[in-house]
């Protein structure tokens, strides 16, 4: 059974940074793509980012392009989300998810966390 376990939410002011991480159960972490999601209250889940199972591919929301990086280390069976520039509309609850290829789309995605909360404040 994979097991993903997200860590590193908070609560921040605007323009803080934020890191968080993705530990992955299971010895082929590095054959799968490895996404981000977030979920605001009322709202639906949202792509965030995602990054293939090299890591020399990645994609980003428009929302979050050039503030947020994603990164992983196979070695370690982990993913991580760097986000800089933290605004207030970036609270949610953030998931990691594990699927087939890098793709935007929740439904390709079979494995997801529990989600870490990010809250930021104006």
């Amino acid at each position: 059974q994979v097991q993903l376990v997200e860590s590193g939410g908070g609560l921040v002011q605007a323009g803080d940074s934020l890191r968080l991480s993705c530990a992955a159960s299971g010895r082929t972490f590095m054959s799968y793509a490895m996404g981000w999601f977030r979920q605001a209250p009322g709202k639906e889940r949202e792509f965030v980012a995602a990054i293939s199972s090299s890591g020399r591919a990645t994609d980003y929301a428009d929302s979050v392009k050039g503030r947020f990086t994603v990164s992983r280390e196979n070695a370690k069976n982990a993913v991580n989300l760097q986000m800089n520039g933290l605004k207030p509309e970036d609270t949610a609850v953030y998931y990691c998810a594990r699927g087939g290829t890098i793709s935007r789309q929740p439904g390709n995605y079979a494995y997801w966390g529990q989600g870490t909360q990010v809250t930021v404040s104006s």
